[in-house]
């Protein structure tokens, strides 16, 4: 069984496998430009962010129905139990649906099926945490904020993601605080490919509890030294900053120098069916590259669950807590 976990930086979209694509293509009678999954799966080679992102929408195409929302989160809870992850908080990105015809209702209802009944089906608790699409405007974040209202009780807090150079935190200040005053917790894509002073002003403007990547605040001492003051945990996602080339090589990954200066780092897999691996194996390829050793990588579980939504459940995290403590290492 692997080291017990959690997954914080997870886009369920991004766990659509190709042999999901084409099963629900054919059920939905969308024509892929794919003649099959291993061409398909040729396509996975990204030079950044945004080569990978236009095969990510573009496969977004298959989901349709609420089936589909279910079917695409159960097979990514029965891969991430597989994987030692014992709660989940799963991104979505509902204006990606909305613009094309799919209603917040049909992706939350699908979603919730799945999640709704993991804990009993996976073993894996859950929450949900709505994204805006960062090169969308902030008029269509508002507007996507106010379409989820009927759906809070299903829905943790929400997130910023998509393209991060051009499109600052500042330009979401609105909705953020629109999201706080309905009680929503607050995290941020910052710090990928967008500069350090991203990471300062999703803090500052935004107000997020918890930074999405995170990895170039290694470039400003100072603001360092604020994350490890604050304990803002940084969700790091290995195998996709190689991926998308954020990292030439993964033996080059910043994660131990961030760990040795006392952030509070997470290993997640962000979109795990276009980068490679699900949550385990990117803690055992930061294990293999970068030597980290047994210590090491109980740190990053306790982490994962010290840095998660559970506050509400504060018996929940002991036991996951106590769960890390107990394992013993193969």
């Amino acid at each position: 069984m692997p080291l017990p976990k959690a997954e914080l930086h997870l886009h369920i979209e991004g766990t659509l496998e190709p042999e999901l694509a084409f099963e629900l293509a054919a059920r939905n009678g969308v024509e892929l430009p794919y003649a099959d999954t291993d061409e398909l799966r040729k396509a996975y080679q990204f030079e950044d962010l945004q080569s990978f992102l236009n095969l990510y929408y573009e496969l977004m195409a298959v989901l349709r129905t609420e089936r589909d929302f279910e079917d695409l989160a159960n097979a990514y809870l029965a891969r991430a139990a597989a994987q030692g992850v014992r709660h989940a908080e799963i991104f979505f990105d509902p204006q990606a649906h909305i613009s094309r015809g799919v209603e917040m209702g049909t992706v939350v209802e699908g979603l919730w099926r799945a999640l709704g009944a993991s804990e009993a089906n996976h073993g894996v608790s859950t929450q949900l945490i709505l994204c805006f699409l960062r090169d969308e405007s902030a008029a269509s974040a508002l507007e996507t904020l106010q379409a989820a209202r009927p759906y809070l009780d299903r829905i943790t807090g929400v997130g910023l993601d998509s393209a991060e150079v051009g499109h600052p935190p500042v330009k979401f200040r609105e909705v953020y605080e629109a999201a706080a005053a309905l009680g929503l917790r607050r995290v941020a894509h910052a710090g990928e490919e967008g500069p350090p002073e991203y990471i300062t002003e999703a803090l500052d403007v935004l107000g997020v509890e918890r930074v999405d990547h995170g990895l170039r605040c290694m470039e400003d001492p100072a603001l360092v030294a604020r994350l490890v003051r604050e304990r803002i945990p940084l969700t790091v996602c290995p195998l996709s900053n190689v991926r998308l080339r954020a990292v030439d090589v993964l033996a080059e990954h910043p994660l131990p120098a961030m760990l040795d200066a006392g952030l509070l780092c997470t290993v997640n897999s962000d979109d795990p069916a276009y980068f490679g691996g699900y949550a385990d194996d990117n803690f055992h390829a930061v294990r293999q590259a970068l030597g980290l050793g047994e210590d090491r990588l109980r740190e990053l579980a306790r982490n994962s669950f010290l840095a998660s939504f559970l506050e509400h459940d504060e018996e929940r995290r002991a036991r996951y807590l106590a769960e890390v403590e107990a394992y013993t290492f193969q």
